[in-house]
């Protein structure tokens, strides 16, 4: 039993929440269950307050020590702006950019206009921790070791920059208002070191080609050289308009590429020293500097015939002064030999063959053409000969069609021995008679011409002028007159010699060209090409010496009563006139290739019978024809 007004439940039953909710009624309290509610929407608003606070405090200290790092960096930023801002150009390149070389030199291209092409190898690096004082050092505070430690960082993270260089001006130190030399080189990238060793393996290796235009003109590059000799020393300036300096590798845009300057006005003076050649005076001290034609030794030298040219072939050396570590290649260069004279006479066009650098000595093999030779030139050529074969060297200009402008003096040294181009001489069948108050000579002049070793050249000898002395008895073997070459067109009469030599009592020379004709024979060892000549002298006057009547009076008293009369002995310088096979001609003129040999030193030896001294004038001399065959093997 339950009370009146109360629902009694069945024991055993249990009320599982679906049975239909109960309605509310005026006794139903309004806040019941909305204080719990409300303790919960508090609850979630600290919640939400709190985490605010803790964001923005968060916010607050991540902002502040943002600042801090950034104001920290950027003072360090500041700091290393501040040193790179107030570095020199000039200590740059003195301390701390480091190049070693050129390793080795590759010549690449010679324009028209003189540029020349380079492809230079070497090492390069820069020490940028001693350039804007990162670099470690001991005696550093912890700050300053930190700071050095953050610089050093960067400075590794940018790795490299690139530079680019305007023109590169080389003036002598002695007058920077002469160009040398202007140097072009392409975008160069060099790498970034910080405390590198004290060897050099920690430079770069690097290939860049460079573009070089000679600026100044022979003569003051020579005079130049000749100053740097005396000092001992290449002492210059190099000058730059500008320097671009852009962060990392070149034509790559990162980060780096943000970090930019730029170098106004760079100039920085440059000394090396120059080394010493073997056998020259070292330089330095006021040491002139040697002469061209003492630093080229030319070790062989052919010219031959070939149809419508001459041909040269050439070695020479010169010392090397580079370093051994020093290469050098070098293409084929072209150059024109020419004659100084009041006009220049371009004699030949030879073009080298490609070489390296060799120690001690650099061996340079040449070939090329003897170039046309006009008429009016031919006097000048002959003179040049003329000396070569005599002995004598003959000054030369050096030049390149490359090098425009660009001349060198130099010597073209003559042949050593002293060559003998005509041997064997002798006037066969020489016979004296008198007419009137005079003698007068007659007979063949026979000999051989012997050229030097590498002249393989095609020779006519048609004509020559003999200028003798003749001795009682043979030639003394100290006595040698040196033959001037004051006209190179014509031969001229020998001057007597002052003292007369001992024993000479006459002088022949014709008053004309004597007609010869000749003929090629083998050579004999350690000769080039060779020829037997023959020319008929005819009345030609005997001229007795000033003061030497007793010389000649002994002779013909020899010839007269000696049994087999006697021998005379001749000393003097022919003239030649010969036709060149293969010398070019230009231009209207001789129409043969004909040159005049003079001073061309001879010696020899006749014999002069009893029925020479007075011959009679109808005989005649054999045919010089006929008198050839004994030359010819």
């Amino acid at each position: 039993m339950s009370t009146q007004g109360e629902l009694e439940v069945p024991s055993g039953h249990i009320d599982k929440g679906k049975g239909r909710a109960h309605e509310p009624t005026e006794r139903t309290p309004l806040l019941g269950s909305t204080s719990a509610v409300l303790d919960d929407a508090v609850t979630t608003t600290s919640n939400r307050r709190g985490l605010r606070s803790q964001l923005f405090t968060v916010f607050l200290v991540s902002f502040s020590i943002c600042i801090l790092v950034a104001s920290l960096l950027g003072l360090l930023a500041w700091s290393y702006a501040s040193r790179a801002s107030d570095l020199k150009p000039d200590d740059i390149i003195k301390n701390d950019l480091v190049f070693r070389g050129p390793d080795k030199i590759d010549v690449l291209n010679i324009t028209k206009e003189g540029t020349i092409w380079l492809n230079i190898r070497g090492r390069v690096g820069v020490d940028a921790g001693s350039a804007i004082g990162v670099g470690s050092d001991d005696d550093d505070s912890l700050f300053q070791d930190m700071w050095k430690t953050i610089g050093r960082w960067g400075l590794r993270t940018l790795d490299r920059v690139t530079v680019n260089l305007t023109s590169i001006k080389i003036t002598p130190e002695y007058n920077p208002d002469v160009v040398l030399v202007a140097l072009d080189v392409p975008p160069l990238e060099l790498p970034l070191s910080v405390d590198p060793p004290n060897d050099n393996s920690w430079l770069t290796p690097v290939s860049k080609p460079v573009r070089v235009r000679l600026c100044a003109n022979s003569t003051s590059l020579f005079h130049f050289l000749k100053e740097s000799w005396k000092q001992g020393a290449l002492s210059v300036r190099a000058d730059v308009g500008q320097a671009n300096i852009t962060g990392g590798s070149l034509n790559v845009v990162t980060w780096r590429s943000n970090f930019q300057s730029k170098l106004s006005d760079i100039r920085t003076a440059i000394r090396m020293p120059l080394p010493s050649i073997p056998g020259f005076p070292a330089p330095g001290h006021g040491n002139p500097f040697p002469a061209v034609s003492d630093l080229i030794t030319l070790k062989s030298f052919n010219v031959s015939s070939e149809p419508n040219k001459l041909v040269i072939q050439a070695t020479a050396t010169v010392p090397n002064p580079a370093p051994s570590a020093f290469n050098l290649t070098m293409p084929s260069l072209p150059f024109v030999i020419s004659i100084p004279n009041k006009t220049t006479v371009a004699l030949a066009s030879v073009s080298t063959f490609p070489f390296t650098l060799t120690s001690p000595n650099i061996t340079i093999s040449m070939t090329g053409d003897v170039l046309p030779i006009s008429s009016s030139s031919f006097s000048v050529i002959s003179h040049f000969v003329s000396k070569y074969l005599s002995g004598l060297s003959n000054d030369i200009l050096i030049s390149s069609p490359f090098l425009n402008g660009l001349e060198v003096e130099a010597v073209f040294p003559a042949p050593v021995p002293r060559p003998r181009i005509l041997r064997d001489v002798t006037i066969r069948d020489m016979k004296i008679k008198p007419s009137g108050t005079a003698f007068l000579a007659s007979g063949t002049v026979e000999g051989r011409v012997a050229l030097p070793t590498g002249m393989n050249v095609g020779l006519k000898i048609f004509r020559v002028l003999p200028d003798v002395l003749i001795f009682d008895g043979e030639v003394p073997p100290t006595e040698s007159v040196e033959k001037k070459h004051d006209d190179p067109s014509l031969p001229p009469e020998m001057p007597l010699p002052d003292p007369l030599p001992e024993h000479a009592f006459g002088h022949i020379r014709p008053d004309d060209w004597l007609p010869s004709i000749s003929v090629p024979v083998e050579p004999e060892e350690g000769e080039g090409s060779a020829y037997a000549i023959s020319a008929k002298v005819s009345d030609v006057p005997v001229q007795v010496l000033p003061g030497r009547q007793k010389e000649f009076s002994n002779f013909v008293g020899k010839v007269i009563f000696g049994t087999d009369g006697a021998t005379a002995g001749i000393s003097g310088y022919a003239a030649v006139a010969v036709e060149v096979e293969g010398l070019p001609l230009s231009g209207p003129g001789r129409k043969t290739a004909e040159i005049v040999l003079s001073g061309l030193p001879f010696q020899g030896n006749v014999h002069v019978g009893k029925k020479s001294l007075f011959m009679s004038e109808t005989e005649e001399v054999l045919q010089m024809r006929d008198d050839l065959p004994q030359y010819i093997p």
